[in-house]
């Protein structure tokens, strides 16, 4: 302790003793909390001497090599309690300020960044909030902007909401995490770290939706997803980490022969359904650019001719066209035999889903990789035919998309009327989109709920396969790529529409259904192109 600590500590306790009677002063207690960014408290009490409160001071002010700065100056007052006499000095706190509130918010702070723990450890009748320990009483409450210049405070990492799944069931990868660290940690920081929780790097990418770099990172000694991301969230370095999360294609098809094609113009009823005929006779989409996170896409079916404006591939060779990707794209944008919502519109295709095995996943580094290049290539409308569990990393991806102005469309699900809600469906930035059958029957299989916005068909679609092939399918998936190439269709008409805009103008033209909780089963009804395009925005809703 220097010279000057001592000085001021004798200062303190001749107050002490000039202002209260040494004998009132029952036995007492030091205590410093602290509060990031706001309030510090910290209150001290004399003993029964003079030369007991010196030395109990001398002890225990190491706590805080900056307590002379936060009592020099300051007005001294006495408390009155039954049983003892509290010194404390009082410094006037923001009227934002809450010193109650703010407990919650505790973290540590000293002198220098680095420094060790409170080393008086609980005592009776605290409690320990991460290295600090809390008394009750009134104290010295010291707003920041009065600390001497000179006195550092450790630099702040803004934190992510915590991510740890719970144990029963989100679908993952069962060995890989997803990390963010704090931009200031250096390749020496970084390799403490992988040593520190035993992971392996597998790769990293620098994304702009948001602006972050994220790590994939395995987990080489099978431990839970779960506890590793619960330890990744209490190290200082981590701004934020979560399990690689999966996600499904929302479809159930049923493939056909080429043969089958001279039905096409029969067996879509959606045409009809939607008012589509009439819309094109306004907007058939030219020009513009819809992305479709998916499985890969036969840019080369007749469909599609001439409509794939680029590609991208977010997994290994080799590439293999998927039935799932091919037909979400011709129903945007189908022009052959069949009629796409958006027939002049351009596909950016981006595989994202692996269709190698039993089933099409597609794991968050992906789904952000091709959130990011679709953004990155003018995409306006982004169509997501896929769902899962809530995944923050894709949140935050979505809600800067949304704030760039990327028209987002989903995917209600196919999990059923009970299932919880699904995501990206679910996220406040994107229209989920319900499936409804020839008879305007809620589908089944469809998700309820009242996020959902629209509904659109989505029994018995009829659309394009690879190789040439046609093939009939039910599901969710079909029914948002009609909506995403609706959207299509009222950008040509009104590029300066904003996704707010968008969004109400589906809802306040659709075909509504008068029947009991339509708006879980239907969202505002049974989407109609014809309406959405050619009706004029009210100012309510030109814009959010």
């Amino acid at each position: 302790m220097t010279r000057k600590a001592i000085t001021a500590i004798f200062a303190i306790a001749a107050a002490v003793a000039a202002i209260v009677p040494v004998r009132a002063v029952a036995q007492g207690m030091t205590r410093l909390t602290t509060v990031s960014d706001e309030i510090v408290t910290t209150e001290f009490s004399a003993r029964k001497t003079k030369n007991h409160v010196v030395r109990r001071h001398t002890h225990r002010a190491h706590v805080s090599a900056n307590l002379r700065h936060r009592v020099r100056s300051r007005r001294v007052t006495v408390h009155h309690h039954a049983k003892s006499r509290h010194i404390a000095g009082i410094h006037k706190v923001p009227k934002s300020g809450n010193a109650a509130g703010t407990h919650a918010k505790l973290g540590h702070w000293s002198g220098k960044q680095g420094a060790e723990p409170n080393p008086l450890g609980p005592g009776p009748g605290k409690r320990r909030i991460g290295p600090i320990t809390l008394g009750p009483g009134p104290g010295i409450n010291i707003v920041p902007s009065a600390i001497p210049p000179g006195i550092s405070q450790p630099p702040k990492t803004t934190r992510r909401a915590r991510s740890a799944p719970p144990a029963n069931g989100q679908r993952m990868v069962p060995d890989e995490v997803i990390v963010e660290l704090a931009a200031t940690a250096s390749p020496r920081v970084f390799d403490q770290f992988l040593r520190r929780h035993r992971l392996v790097r597998i790769e990293s990418q620098a994304f702009e939706l948001p602006a972050t770099t994220l790590y994939r990172m395995r987990i080489p000694d099978r431990r839970p997803v779960a506890s590793v991301v619960r330890a990744l969230e209490a190290d200082p370095v981590v701004v934020g980490a979560q399990p690689n999360f999966l996600f499904a294609l929302q479809e159930a098809p049923d493939l056909r022969d080429s043969n089958a094609s001279h039905e096409t113009k029969a067996v879509q009823y959606a045409l009809a359904k939607m008012r589509l005929p009439e819309a094109h006779d306004v907007a058939r989409g030219d020009g513009v650019l819809v992305a479709v996170i998916d499985s890969g896409v036969d840019s080369s079916h007749e469909e599609l001719s001439g409509a794939i404006a680029e590609t991208f591939d977010s997994l290994k060779p080799p590439f293999k066209p998927h039935a799932h990707g091919t037909a979400v794209a011709s129903l945007i944008c189908g022009h052959a035999r069949l009629m796409g919502s958006a027939p002049a519109a351009n596909i950016l295709a981006a595989r994202a889903f692996d269709s190698t095995g039993s089933s099409a996943d597609a794991t968050t580094f992906n789904v952000l990789r091709s959130l990011d290049w679709a953004a990155a290539r003018g995409a306006r409308v982004i169509n997501m035919s896929f769902a899962g569990s809530f995944d923050p990393a894709v949140h935050r991806s979505l809600e800067a998309a949304h704030k760039k102005g990327i028209v987002l469309v989903a995917a209600a699900g196919n999990a059923g009327p009970k299932s919880a809600p699904l995501y990206p469906a679910a996220d406040a930035n994107v229209i989920a989109v319900a499936a409804t059958d020839a008879e305007d029957n809620a589908f089944p299989k469809s998700n309820h709920g009242e996020y959902i916005a629209v509904a659109a068909p989505g029994v018995g679609i009829l659309a394009a396969a690879p190789g040439g092939a046609y093939q009939v399918a039910d599901g969710t998936s079909y029914s948002a790529a009609e909506v995403s190439g609706i959207v299509a269709l009222m950008l040509q008409r009104s590029p300066g529409l904003t996704p707010a805009a968008i969004r109400d103008l589906l809802m306040a033209t659709a075909k509504h259904f008068a029947l009991d909780g339509q708006h879980e089963l239907f969202g505002s009804g049974l989407v109609d192109a014809y309406r959405a395009v050619t009706e004029s925005v009210p100012a309510s809703l030109s814009g959010r």
